[in-house]
């Protein structure tokens, strides 16, 4: 008789509780094989069990016993970090010396410490978010948190110790910003308080256990001088971007999801003059500008009724009102692009945004896309004519293949000719250079030798810019011609 029909038998018999062992074969007999005619199928393998901890049962004990005992304290202290610490470690010390189990010094001291990043902070995930080195962290369940090291997704041993701990992280996260998520609105943007971007979802939409994602910012926002360092932008490229946002030229910061547009959205804003007067609009608040004078709005959901909703578009309007020098939109992903593209007409220069898209010619089409969205009975022509008039400048980010992130085209918009928006492009990145020995592209940007005509436009508020910054230094085979590709 064979496994599977042991185990048929041994399930079927309502007289028998206990699980049936299969007997080892005897020395010398062969296991009996599996037959595809109609003949025995392999036993199929279930899910591989979790590793269980075992202290996660007394972490579950002391965690309930905490909250019951400080109770209400742990929201009157929590505007005292250090008196909360303080009254947190106390109830623990209490909490512990009660518990029966024994504990070595080293599992008691991991105990505190992870009770407290528990009570404290954000739990498991307290360790990744001090890494500097990882730059953004992927929670796919209690069981599986993965973190982008240098461009690489890598799985890590971090875990919950449950689901109903990964909800309580998501809650506190979501609550910090005045945000909810529920079964009614199972998916929620949100931020942390250093301005790293938050994203949870947790069922019915998300099939296996709550998710989380967030992406760290620096502890300092970056500059030019770090993007130039890790090879992101060269020196000419940043000081033609200087100024191009000191000549108020509207520039917009086009790519791919994590390619880091917001990292440059950052670098370019601080270009801004220090006496210019300044509003950001954002989904989340994320930009984190060094100037003085600075007026900050922020996208607000609907409530649990469905109303209260202030829309970017909504903030875009009032900022017309708000005597801005410079208007910078974190994101343009709908209907506000034609509001925005008006202000950029009606004599607010200098204003900065992103759009996702894969080239600079995407970001227009996509931009043409949103202001059609916006309802208002425009030709296509009048549409890409405000398009045309409104941006200056393009800079396009991407995620390479090596896992950086890299401009790979700074292009400029010329205006129209007949029904399509022209440009050209006065950097590209060369990846003709290939990879050193750790398969790193050895690429950067370079010029393309055209003089952009937007110097003349500069030169007429008495910025000159080098023209050094156009020519190459050696003569290297000529670069793709991106327009002179046919079309069918």
């Amino acid at each position: 008789m064979g496994l599977q029909k042991r185990l048929a038998k041994a399930a079927g018999d309502p007289e028998r509780d206990e699980v049936v062992e299969a007997p080892k074969d005897a020395p010398g007999e062969a296991p009996e094989p599996a037959h595809s005619d109609g003949g025995e199928a392999p036993v199929p393998k279930g899910p591989k069990a979790r590793e269980l901890d075992p202290l996660d049962e007394v972490k579950r004990k002391i965690h309930q016993a905490l909250v019951q005992g400080l109770g209400p304290k742990l929201y009157e202290l929590a505007a005292n970090p250090e008196g909360l610490e303080k009254e947190v470690r106390a109830k623990l010390t209490e909490v512990m010396e009660a518990e029966s189990t024994l504990l070595s010094a080293s599992d008691r001291k991991r105990l505190i410490d992870e009770t407290i990043d528990d009570v404290l902070g954000y739990g498991p995930l307290e360790p990744l978010l001090a890494d500097d080195d990882v730059s953004e962290v992927m929670v796919n369940g209690a069981d599986s948190v993965f973190v982008e090291r240098n461009g690489r997704l890598v799985k890590v041993d971090t875990r919950f110790v449950d689901e109903a701990q990964l909800r309580r992280v998501i809650d506190k996260i979501v609550g910090q910003v005045g945000r909810r998520i529920d079964e009614a609105q199972p998916y929620v943007d949100a931020r942390l308080p250093d301005g790293s971007r938050v994203n949870a979802v947790i069922p019915p939409v998300a099939l296996d256990g709550a998710t989380l994602t967030i992406r760290k910012f620096a502890s300092e926002p970056l500059q030019d001088t770090d993007l130039i360092k890790h090879g992101t932008m060269t020196q000419e490229v940043a000081d033609f971007l200087k100024l191009c946002v000191e000549g108020a030229l509207n520039v917009l910061v086009s790519g791919g999801t994590g390619a880091g547009k917001t990292t440059t959205l950052n670098m370019l804003s601080s270009y801004i003059p220090e006496n210019e007067r300044i509003i950001t609009i954002e989904d989340a608040a994320e930009l984190r500008l060094q100037q003085p004078h600075i007026v900050r709005l922020e996208y607000r959901p609907p409530n649990i009724e469905g109303r209260g909703e202030v829309s970017i578009r909504d903030l875009v309007k009032n900022a017309l009102r708000m005597r801005p020098d410079r208007i910078v939109v974190g994101e343009v992903r709908g209907q506000e692009a034609l509001d925005m593209l008006q202000a950029m007409n009606t004599g607010h220069d200098g204003s900065i945004c992103t759009i996702h898209s894969n080239t600079p010619r995407d970001a227009l089409s996509r931009l043409e896309t949103m202001v059609l969205m916006a309802g208002v009975d425009l030709p296509i022509r009048a549409v890409r004519e405000q398009i045309a008039s409104a941006i200056q400048l393009i800079v396009h980010q991407s995620r390479l293949s090596d896992g950086s992130r890299r401009f790979t085209h700074v292009t400029e918009v010329l205006g129209m000719e007949g029904e399509t928006i022209t440009t050209q492009d006065i950097f590209l990145f060369d990846y003709r250079a290939g990879r050193d020995e750790t398969g790193r592209l050895l690429g950067q940007l370079r010029p393309t030798g055209i003089r952009p005509n937007l110097s003349e436009r500069l030169l007429d508020q008495d910025i000159e810019i080098p023209a050094s910054i156009f020519t190459l230094e050696d003569e290297p085979a000529p670069l793709p011609d991106r327009r002179s590709r046919p079309r069918w």
